[in-house]
């Protein structure tokens, strides 16, 4: 009897199990910490030894405890704290990189140098550790008609990269991330980088450290508002700010580029990518996967985010950032159509035999949209949603009858006396797959319209080719 872990508690998690779910050679599928969505699968367990992802002995204490054969870790976090190698310690097969090989990750100001280093195709940028420097830096940016990204260097869930379309944008990004400490220890650093216009693309890669194979891609939708959404974007303005804005400011604060439309850790996504043929996979291999890998000791999901920009006339991929582990919301895109056996592909992978097997996705498209906690007040007050604070505890109704024509991945969810509540910000993925983009995107709209909880907001643009 085959088992397997896997450790996470979103929805990603639950598309990996899923995953695991449809190999012939898998019996049983554990999830750790999970969610109530955990279960929604066949094969598929819930398991809540492990009280966070953070948890590392709770989480060995599962493996050991269930006897499973193979552990596929989810997130970047407990891949940070060495998950990987205290599996490895007691002799557990672990999907994954170590410790050491997840820096490239961890800390972005070390993996633009490293890029920079072995010549791979990146923005211009620079790293500060003085936030006046960096202030300083942005407003010479500005003045020469140049627009900046500003990231903090370490790990911040998704949400430590501000896409600045103004000068004030880009100040007060720097002093969340270095002054105020809105992710912690991990804005200790920043990198302002220029900020580049093109095709993004989610691109991951598998590889045992020597073979390196594509592992699909994915069209990311990272703004948390659709770019017409005025309303949605008044109402998290003031959920922040603490602040009133009329309408009329509001128009007035969008047309001058100073209405924020935060990044989220993804509101959806696509897979494939739209723009992204045989050609430009073999060059993104080519030019970013292979060097990388040839120069980092690396055995797992390799994630870099791409930027794939015009210049005269050929698509050249530009290196945004670089991730250890599977995309999240695009694996809920990616892995229904993996027609290939995740478990071999794992155990390739563990074993350095990855050139021995077959990594394939069927044709098919999926889109996947995610369902938030939105703008709400409540006996606390009046909170902005998700990518900020945001109610919790709500109930949900239409899950069932969603998943009767789509495909739902929980990403924050719990049992409760009603059935469903929401545990999170991102609260559901609800995937459509289909032959082509416009049915699939028919098929997830239609299921997530049976959904309902108090606050709930999704984007309705997820799909279509929008600015984001």
């Amino acid at each position: 009897m085959v088992k397997v872990l896997v450790v996470d508690a979103g929805g990603r998690g639950n598309a990996i199990a899923h995953a695991f779910s449809r190999s012939e050679k898998v019996d049983e599928v554990y999830v750790t910490p999970g969610n109530a969505g955990s279960e929604l699968f066949p094969k598929c367990r819930q398991v809540g030894t492990a009280k966070s992802i953070r948890d590392l002995d709770g989480i060995v204490k599962a493996a050991k405890e269930l006897d499973v054969d193979l552990v596929f870790v989810g997130p970047e976090e407990p891949l940070s704290l060495g998950l990987v190698d205290r599996l490895e310690e007691e002799g557990i097969p672990t999907f994954g990189p170590k410790k050491e090989q997840t820096l490239i990750e961890a800390s972005k100001c070390w993996a633009k140098d490293f890029l920079a280093r072995i010549g791979v195709p990146i923005p211009a940028y620079k790293n500060f550790d003085d936030p006046e420097e960096a202030k300083d830096y942005v407003r010479e940016q500005f003045e020469a008609g140049r627009k900046v990204v500003v990231k903090a260097d370490g790990l911040a869930a998704g949400k430590g990269v501000y896409v600045c379309d103004s000068v004030e944008e880009a100040l007060l990004a720097v002093e969340e991330i270095m002054v105020k400490k809105k992710f912690g220890n991990a804005g200790n650093k920043v990198i302002v980088e220029e900020r580049l216009y093109g095709i993004e693309v989610a691109f991951t890669a598998v590889t045992d450290g020597k073979c390196v194979k594509p592992f699909s891609h994915a069209k990311d939708y990272k703004r948390a508002f659709d770019p017409d959404d005025l309303e949605g974007m008044r109402n998290f303005y003031m959920g922040v700010r603490k602040k009133y804005l009329t309408l009329e400011q509001a128009k007035e604060l969008f047309e001058k580029g100073m209405l924020t439309n935060p990044n989220t850790g993804g509101m959806g996504a696509v897979s494939p990518h739209p723009a992204v043929n045989d050609d430009v996979e073999r060059k993104i291999m080519e030019l970013v996967v292979e060097p990388i890998i040839s120069n980092y000791d690396f055995r797992g999901i390799l994630y870099p985010v791409i930027m794939l920009v015009n210049e005269d006339g050929e698509l050249i991929p530009k290196v945004l950032e670089v991730n250890v582990r599977e995309c999240d919301p695009g694996a809920e895109a990616k892995l229904p159509r993996l027609k290939s056996d995740i478990y071999e592909i794992s155990m390739a992978a563990v074993n350095g035999e990855l050139e021995d097997v077959d990594v394939k996705f069927d044709e098919s498209c999926c889109v996947a949209i995610c369902a938030v906690s939105g703008a709400m007040k409540g006996r606390e007050g009046f909170k902005p949603g998700y990518p900020g604070d945001h109610y919790t505890n709500q109930p949900i109704d239409g899950l069932e009858e969603a998943m009767k024509d789509a495909i739902v991945y929980a990403n924050g969810i719990a049992r409760c006396d009603t059935g469903y509540c929401t545990t999170g910000g991102r609260v559901l993925t609800v995937v459509g797959k289909a032959e082509n983009c416009e049915e699939a995107r028919e098929k997830a709209y239609s299921a997530i319209s049976k959904v309902s909880f108090p606050g709930m907001r999704y984007r309705k643009t997820i799909g279509l080719d929008v600015p984001d």
